[in-house]
């Protein structure tokens, strides 16, 4: 399964052609990934997929676990940035034109219910870096659900700073190091490296 839930950006300019919406367009559930192009100031992500115009509602950007809460800067930052999502209807634009209405939300929930719900402590999966704090990066590990690989879980030698190791973008190797109860996925990545010997 960890073929079809990459990270974001793993599958860009894969998925749609131009021209679909010129032939008969079938919601099969398929994941497309396309760069976001712009925020309106609804907060409303607008995504170009191969030339055609997805608009993903604000309420259809991210899936929350319980008591997460959406932040306006998580939408934002979304610009420029390739998102996974599903189609979900066609409607006319702001310019009379046919967009898709679009859903990353959805293409998370089935990525957690079909792969990072499978996941076991000790698999070794592909993650890209999306940002970083003092205590550890947080990684990308299938249509943007994101993951923590902890400071002290990122070299085999003690580091100040996720930094040290890793920059914002980076395509990695990690193992899954544990999962909690509500789903959220932990990281190690040191026992990747070897050891000192």
């Amino acid at each position: 399964m960890q073929n079809k839930y990459k990270p974001e950006g793993f599958n860009a300019r894969q998925g749609a052609k131009q021209s679909i919406l010129t032939s008969p367009v079938i919601f099969d559930d398929k994941i497309y990934e396309g760069v976001v192009k712009k925020c309106d100031s609804s907060l409303n992500l607008w995504v170009d997929l191969e030339g055609t115009t997805c608009l993903i509602p604000k309420d259809e950007v991210c899936y929350l676990f319980p008591g997460e809460i959406l932040k306006d800067i998580a939408i934002i930052s979304r610009v420029s940035k390739s998102v996974c999502f599903k189609l979900k209807d066609v409607a006319k634009g702001p310019e009379g034109n046919e967009i898709f209405i679009a859903s990353r939300k959805e293409a998370q929930k089935e990525c957690i219910t079909n792969y990072v719900a499978e996941l076991n402590v000790g698999d070794i999966i592909d993650a890209r870096v999306t940002h970083m704090e003092q205590f550890g990066a947080f990684c990308d590990i299938g249509c943007g659900i994101s993951a923590l690989l902890c400071v002290d879980c990122i070299s085999v030698s003690r580091i100040a700073h996720p930094k040290d190791r890793f920059s914002v973008g980076d395509r990695i190797r990690a193992i899954v190091k544990s999962k909690s109860d509500d789903g959220r996925v932990y990281l190690t990545h040191k026992e990747l490296l070897g050891t000192w010997e």
